[in-house]
């Protein structure tokens, strides 16, 4: 049961970022994951009213506020255009839609591995209040601490984007989640993967498989290298061993779509 004994409606976001300096206080967003859990919260922290439900869209980057909707992102047409429409991809199986109407893409970074799979292969930043801006990529590996996004930077390159998901039911939580991103002229790819169930991560092409050209034995060799490399655990939805079979087989389908 979700207990919550105080609410305050914050008016700058240095206000939120005092509050939440306490343990027992904690930012709202949807609250869409954190209603079904045990938790008992002295202050709810509200930042509906700051103005950050936006996603601005300019020749060099998309801002979007922490407190945007997954439902807003899913349907922004210059961000589908960008992601070869994998932001509606990795974001419609998601719940329902009156879920993803109230879940935020601030708090999804921490707990939805479709949103940062999505999110952190391409040249994307968190802002943070005191932080500043970090690479999601490096924030997402790192403890999460008591700062506050306020929004997530994508900066516009040019890229060719796949991404897949593996679910047991349309709507269930992932099995595993993949994505590839492929910067156009530099030779450059991403692979990311998700719902390991740990957060999603960029597998770095460490031996540099991919460096002499992607063909299919190179994509058969670095296939393999994923498999090896990214770390996997059981849970109710599936084994280790049947993650690391999905983070190949993915891999090989990723790879292929991003070079085609």
């Amino acid at each position: 049961m979700l207990n919550i004994q105080n609410y305050r409606k914050v008016e700058s976001i240095e206000e939120a970022y005092e509050l939440n300096q306490k343990k027992a206080n904690r930012i709202v967003g949807g609250m869409m994951w954190m209603r079904m859990g045990d938790n008992r919260i002295n202050t709810a922290i509200d930042m509906s009213g700051l103005g950050l439900d936006k996603i601005e869209e300019s020749d060099e980057e998309f801002k979007i506020g922490c407190m945007t909707s997954l439902r807003q992102l899913e349907n922004h047409k210059g961000f589908n255009e960008y992601t070869n429409g994998c932001a509606k991809e990795a974001l419609r199986h998601i719940v329902g839609v009156q879920f993803r109407n109230l879940a935020t893409v601030g708090g999804s970074i921490y707990g939805i591995s479709d949103v940062l799979t999505l999110l952190i292969g391409l040249d994307s930043y968190v802002e943070l209040h005191r932080g500043g801006i970090v690479s999601l990529k490096d924030y997402a590996a790192q403890s999460y601490d008591r700062d506050i996004i306020v929004n997530i930077i994508v900066k516009k390159k040019p890229v060719k984007m796949f991404y897949e998901a593996v679910r047991i039911t349309e709507t269930d939580l992932p099995v595993l989640t993949c994505a590839a991103v492929s910067f156009s002229g530099l030779g450059e790819y991403n692979l990311c993967i998700g719902a390991r169930p740990g957060r999603a991560v960029v597998v770095e092409d460490k031996e540099g498989i991919l460096k002499g050209g992607v063909n299919d034995e190179t994509i058969e060799s670095f296939a393999r290298y994923v498999r090896e490399n990214v770390s996997t655990e059981s849970n109710m939805r599936g084994s280790a061993e049947y993650r690391s079979h999905l983070a190949e087989e993915l891999t090989k389908r990723a790879l292929r779509a991003v070079n085609n």
